[in-house]
């Protein structure tokens, strides 16, 4: 049974699949390789995953979510039709759509995937990413980096050995990786990152911008109006990859509002964004004790690297031209995919080894005698140590007559353990003694998935204590994930088939919320007719059709004439007494 890859993203989902002697993404049922990581639920609690629910962020906000890989590992909750829903929940069902594409594009089931994560998850991320794997039906042993999966997608195929700077820039996260490559030998050196900046924050910017210039202020305006400004200025800026300037126009509160931008303008709207890519790759370089003179080259993935000034940025502070040679979109997705053919142990996979490291540091509490409510951090395993690894520290009794102690095992960097991230405690017992005459060592082993083993050993009875931190706030026992699939069974995935449909359904409603006039009402009557076309059922005549539709909208959303000009071209290429496709 095959084993896939997925990049779970922040904008867009893929997976892959090692096949054939090579890595194949996997299309969904629109026969694109990115599926929108975004989820609306219908009327009727059907739920639409991808470009559906894009769409519908703009026609109906109160039903949908995007971006919710933000929030991984996190208490918050998504409210979608009055519903609360975790990012787990969300997640699942993106993971559930990919899966039923994957078991349609193979032809039989897949059981167990691959999933990449920012580098810089935390543990609870790490988890999260887990839990909603295993809510979609998926066993998910292994959890892979994202810039390590893209240094393996990189170099598979390359003989020379290098050492090489991956900047993985998404719609929500950025993570930096030092790779040293050799051989069939992929060994990751140093990571650092920023699960709070990606491409989303541009388009924030570029609308928050966009108001401040017209008199206005985003935050005071409507959801639907909030969503559509932004799904413009992430257009604005995907253009500005290709031309510029470019205009961003729009009625607003009864009146035409514009923006003239360009790469330089979105540079001074952006310059603390921008800024904000210079400590994660500090960080990287630091930590491997090594220059920007050392590394052979600078590997962009992730879809904001494809702006023209992030690619400038880079140079600018790097000093060297970035590699964008390849999709950044799908290098993830390549890399997870490669990784879970490793793991199926493919022939021609054999000899690839890929060694990652631990993206934080984990240690333990120890009493601060200066505040003894203030426990200080004891760092056991250094952040960007290479996994496996095993290291063991002692420890010693604070207080005179103490019977027991309790090892918190934390996860961080900073110095005091309430900065840090508990992921759970050991507790064993100790004879009686003076202060410091009984300790204990402490022995952390973990592993390429993320499982942190602790062994708390007495060094005087020689009694040991172990425990598997797994997380068990986000980790799902088998009756837990027993109850939650029962409880996400009500939500059923529309039908493959239905898909084609439902994305033109949402894609109309969504420009006619942001129409007005004669152009909204030739919306309003091709979508009624279009709605009648399904319940008549007439197969050669909705196909056709549909094409008609697809045009008109593919008019309205890359034209920049007047309504007039779009409903001239479309009433002229279009009309609905044509005869039907032959059978």
């Amino acid at each position: 049974m095959p084993i896939i890859g997925i990049d779970l993203g922040t904008t867009n989902s893929l997976a892959a699949v090692w096949k054939d002697g090579t890595c194949q993404l996997i299309p969904n049922a629109l026969g694109e390789m990115l599926t929108p990581s975004a989820v609306s639920i219908e009327e009727n609690g059907n739920i639409l995953v991808g470009q559906a629910a894009k769409d519908r962020l703009i026609s109906h906000p109160e039903r949908t979510a995007a971006s919710f890989k933000r929030f991984m590992g996190t208490d918050t909750r998504l409210t979608l039709a009055g519903k609360p829903f975790t990012p787990v929940e969300l997640s699942s069902f993106v993971l559930r759509r990919l899966k039923e594409d994957a078991e349609t594009f193979l032809g039989e089931p897949v059981e167990e995937a691959v999933i990449s994560v920012p580098a810089y998850f935390d543990d609870n991320g790490r988890s999260a990413t887990k839990a909603a794997g295993e809510l979609a039906g998926f066993r998910v042993e292994r959890i892979i980096n994202e810039p390590s999966a893209a240094a393996l997608a990189y170099h598979k195929g390359k003989d020379e050995d290098m050492t090489f700077l991956v900047v993985d820039f998404g719609g929500g996260t950025l993570d930096v990786s030092v790779v040293d490559a050799f051989s069939n030998v992929i060994e990751i050196i140093a990571v650092a990152g920023d699960n709070r900046l990606g491409g989303d924050d541009f388009n924030h910017a570029i609308a928050a911008h966009f108001c401040k210039q017209n008199g206005l202020k985003l935050s005071e305006l409507p959801r639907e109006t909030q969503a559509s400004l932004v799904r413009q200025a992430d257009q604005c800026k995907i253009a500005l990859s290709q031309r510029e300037p470019v205009m961003m126009v729009t009625e607003l509160c009864g009146k035409q509002c514009s923006l003239m931008l360009s790469n330089q303008k979105l540079v001074e709207i952006s310059a603390p964004l921008l800024r904000r890519l210079e400590k994660p790759i500090a960080r990287a370089l630091r930590d491997c004790q090594g220059s920007v003179g050392e590394i052979d080259e600078i590997v962009l993935v992730g879809g904001s690297c494809h702006m023209p000034l992030v690619q400038q940025y880079l140079r600018h502070i790097l000093g060297k031209v970035p590699l964008c040679d390849f999709d950044a979109d799908t290098t993830v997705a390549i890399g997870a995919g490669i990784a879970a053919g490793i793991k199926e142990r493919s022939q021609d996979l054999r000899d690839t080894i890929l060694t990652d490291i631990c993206p934080f540091t984990l240690g333990v509490n120890v009493i601060n005698h200066e505040d003894p409510s203030n426990d200080l951090f004891s760092p056991i395993l250094e952040r960007n140590t290479t996994l496996p690894a095993s290291r063991m520290r002692s420890y010693f009794t604070a207080h005179d007559n103490q019977t027991k102690m309790t090892i918190e095992v934390y996860q961080g960097e900073g110095i005091y353990c309430r900065d840090n991230l508990k992921l759970g405690e050991v507790e064993i017992d100790v004879p009686r003694a003076a202060r410091g005459h009984e300790g204990a060592d402490v022995r952390f082993t973990y592993d390429l998935n993320g499982i942190l083993q602790v062994e708390v050993t007495c060094q005087s009875t020689g009694q040991k204590e172990q425990s598997l931190i797994l997380n068990p706030s986000l980790k799902l026992s088998d009756t837990e994930l027993s109850k939650r699939l029962k409880e996400l069974e009500k939500y059923k995935l529309i039908p493959r088939e239905d898909e084609e449909n439902k994305v033109l359904l949402a894609r109309g409603a969504r420009l006619y919320e942001e129409a007005t006039g004669l152009l909204r009402e030739q919306i309003h009557q091709q979508i009624d007719y279009f709605n009648l076309l399904l319940h008549e059922g007439s197969a050669p005549k909705l196909r056709r059709f549909r094409k008609e539709l697809t045009r008109f909208f593919d008019l309205i959303d890359s034209s920049a004439d007047s309504d007039e000009d779009i409903l001239r071209a479309f009433r002229e290429g279009f009309s609905p007494e044509e005869e039907e496709d032959d059978e």
